[in-house]
């Protein structure tokens, strides 16, 4: 008896065109306000220099642990500081407060 060898495609099967994909039904996604962008928003609608504890009660931004939200923007805004030199977005006025660079 002799068995049957199954051929091997040869052609790549047709590739789909944009034409072929389904609309897009999800409603659109808001977009999460960043940490910093959040941080300007903030000192942008005080006017004045303010410390991390009192930015971080606009609930405009969400730590991503939870835990110490005024931390992580304390480290982020120093972050930007010492990176960007004075290039940086904002300024240190004293200990704990940060206001925004005038442009």
């Amino acid at each position: 008896m002799a068995t049957k060898k199954k051929a091997k495609r040869t052609t790549k099967p047709a590739a789909k065109s944009p034409k072929d994909k389904k609309p897009n039904t999800k409603m659109p996604v808001k977009k999460k306000l960043g940490q910093l962008d959040a941080v300007i928003r903030v000192l942008q609608q005080a006017k004045q220099p303010l410390n991390c504890k009192a930015m971080a009660k606009k609930k405009l931004w969400q730590s991503p642990a939870g835990r110490t939200p005024d931390a992580t923007l304390y480290a982020a805004i120093l972050r930007q500081i010492s990176q960007k030199g004075k290039d940086a977005r904002f300024k240190r006025i004293d200990r704990g407060l940060f206001a925004l660079k005038a442009k």
